[in-house]
This record gives structure tokens, sequence and C-alpha cells, in this order.
């Protein structure tokens, strides 16, 4: 039987992660994004598909791009692998020695004559898909507070590296946060945080007691509210005992992998699709921003307390196959979910076209995206977490 700890009636357990812009997977959706801003900072209509691989001292970069802008890919990803911290092989990979290889092709006709059209209104999606946004009133950010800590707690440890804090620590890292939720009516409420969980890769010389210390003192306690730890919180701090190696030299890394970090993490649901390296006209990225908008706009409104939206697109057309709204029963008294599937129809076009050009979406604003995830942030360049005024 596994050894867990008992809980009481109408409370539950549950847990969010996150990773640090050195892990693997993120360091090649930020050389994804720092790709796109590039070419949209010269182009705004440029068509972007950019996959990164990394592993030991090689990044791959592949994928379509059709525009304009005259950038040098492999000078980005330099820049962008030693704005991380990867300066040395020993750290996982060095930015002055490493291979970059190009696999780069322009769009495919065949999807650029169903995308493209003359006016926003028209513009067609750039793929088929569903897309998730989520929104809930535990937070002020409308966020879930599983995630939003592991994101934070990620975040700070990168600040502490970067501002020599923690001049032992490497890139490459991780959180896990487990949160005691009590129910309350239809409605969820967090209680307590159970268990803190951090990796951070670290130069050999310095001993787990001094990791550990250092961890509490400069990343958790700084961000984590006092009133969520208690004497029976459990922190694990590196666990496995030893983190001298990692990022590329560890574990490969890809661009989309971590799109459960960049969203909820694991609340609402999601529908599989990657954010980084992809241009607005994809709506993987451009309608789940839109769906987050919905979704924060209308908790804001206090229409409800939590609030899950889908919207599905097809290929080449503007216009979502189906809207999809679901309060988990929280709707406020005088309403239904039917109501508020009206109310976002009166008042969102949830054109592709239409939705970056309300969300302002082709502006260079995507690599401050790609760590530390892509809602919940106060950010003005993240428009689409500035709640809409609803008419209803």
């Amino acid at each position: 039987m596994m050894n867990v700890k008992e809980i009481a009636e109408n409370h539950f357990f549950f847990t969010s992660e996150s990773v640090t812009e050195g892990h693997p997977d993120k360091l090649c959706d930020s050389l994804s994004d720092a790709v796109l801003d590039a070419c949209l900072e010269q182009d705004p209509a440029a068509r972007v598909a950019c996959e990164a691989v990394a592993k030991c001292n090689m990044v791959l970069i592949a994928g379509e791009i059709t525009t304009t802008a005259n950038i040098n890919i492999e000078q980005i990803v330099r820049d962008r692998v030693k704005e991380v911290g990867y300066d040395d092989e020993k750290k996982g990979m060095d930015y002055k020695t490493c291979d970059v290889i190009l696999k780069v092709v322009r769009q495919s006709p065949d999807i650029s004559q169903a995308v493209t059209k003359k006016e926003d209104d028209d513009l067609g999606a750039g793929d088929q898909g569903h897309v998730f946004g989520y929104a809930t009133d535990e937070t002020p950010e409308l966020f879930p507070f599983s995630h939003l800590i592991a994101l934070k707690l990620s975040e700070k440890m990168t600040e502490v590296r970067k501002n020599k804090t923690c001049a032992w620590m490497r890139p490459d890292g991780k959180t896990q946060v487990t949160v005691e939720y009590v129910k309350e009516g239809s409605n969820i409420r967090p209680l307590r945080i159970q268990n803190i969980l951090i990796s951070t890769q670290h130069d050999p010389d310095i001993t787990n007691d001094e990791i550990k210390a250092a961890i509490m003192e400069h990343v958790i306690l700084p961000i984590v509210p006092k009133e969520y730890l208690d004497d029976n919180t459990i922190y694990f701090i590196n666990p496995s005992g030893q983190f001298v190696i990692g990022g590329p030299e560890a574990d490969a890394g890809l661009t989309g992998r971590k799109i459960i970090v960049d969203t909820y993490g694991g609340w609402g649901a999601h529908g599989g699709g990657a954010f980084s390296g992809k241009d607005p006209s994809k709506v993987d990225r451009s309608g789940a921003y839109a769906a987050r908008w919905v979704a924060k706009s209308l908790v804001a409104n206090k229409l409800c307390k939590r609030a899950l939206v889908q919207i599905s697109y097809s290929i080449g057309l503007a216009d979502p196959l189906s809207v999809h709204i679901d309060t988990y029963g929280t709707v406020v008294e005088g309403k239904t979910d039917r109501d508020l599937f009206t109310i976002v129809c009166n008042n969102f076009n949830l054109k592709p076209g239409l939705i970056i050009k309300d969300l302002a979406l082709k502006r260079p604003i995507y690599l401050q995206t790609a760590a530390y995830g892509h809602f919940g942030r106060n950010d003005a360049d993240f428009s689409w977490e500035t709640p809409k005024t609803l008419d209803i």
C-alpha cells in the first residue's frame, strides 16, 4: 500500500510542477520563440513553425519559416544558450562551441493558400485542433494556486542563480508542489501545502546540507505565503542526492514537451498543441490565448468561480467549429452554462484573424512566455491576461 497521508472528507491533494529556463525542454522552447520574435520584429506577417532539439553540445533548428526578415538563426541560438547560462560543457552545453544545425524550409504552399486571406475576418486557422482555457477565483491572478507556486519557485531559482545569491546553482532545475484543497459546495479552495519538491543542478563542490539551507532561505520562504506552510509540510530538496550533470548533457531537449507546465499545471484540460515557435496564425497558440481570455473574463466578471472554455477549429476556416463552457457548477445564481455560452458569443469574436488583432499578437513578445508559464502572470505584454468587461 502507498505511504500517503490520510485526508479529511471533502479534502483532496493536487500536484503541479514547473521547470527552470535551463531545463533542456525549456531551453528548446526559448530557442524556438527567440527565432519567432526575431522574425516578427522585422516582419509581423511572418509564418513561423520553428522546432528545436538540444542534446549534448548540439542544437538542431528545424521547421518552416516564410518571412521577409533577414535573421541569423545560428547567432540567435548562441545568444540564447549564453543567456540561459550554458557557457561550459561541464554544465551541459557551451554556447561558444556547440554545433548548430539548421534544417529550415518555407511553409507548405498548401497550408499557406488555405490560411492567408486579405481580410482579418477571413484569416483561416493554421491547422485543425481544439484548445482550452481555464480560470479559477482561488488566487488574485484567477489561476490555480498549486501551479502558480510551482511556476514562481522555478522563476525564483533562476533569479538567485543569475544574481549570484546562489552562485553554485546551475541552469537546470524542477519544482513540484502538492496542495491540500477543500471542497466548499461546488467550488474549491487551497487550504495548505503538503509537499514542496525542488531539484536543482549544482556545482560539484557544494554539500547537500548547504543546498537545502540555501533553497529554503532564498527560494521557498520568499515565494510561498507562510499561511500555507505548517509543521506537516514536507520538503524534498535534491532528493536524488546529487545533480551535477544536467541540461542537454543529461537529457535531450525538445520544443513543445512541457505543455502542462506552460498552461494550468494539470487543471482544466489541454488540447495537445504546444505553443513555442508558432506564429499566431497557428490556433494552438492564439486560440489557447483567446480561450484563457474568455475564461478569465467570465470569472473576473463574477459570472462563475471556475471556468473551462474549449474552442475547436478547422484548417483554412475562420469560424470556430464549436465553443464549450463548463463552470463546474459554480455559475452565479440566476444563470446557467448555456447563458454564459450566449454571453461569450455576444462578447468575443473567436476567428483567428480577429483574435490576433484584438490581442495584438503580431508583436515580438513570445520569448518571455517560453518559461514560467503563458498564463497567470502580471505582464503588460500578456494581453490575454487582461479580462474584458462583458456586456451581460
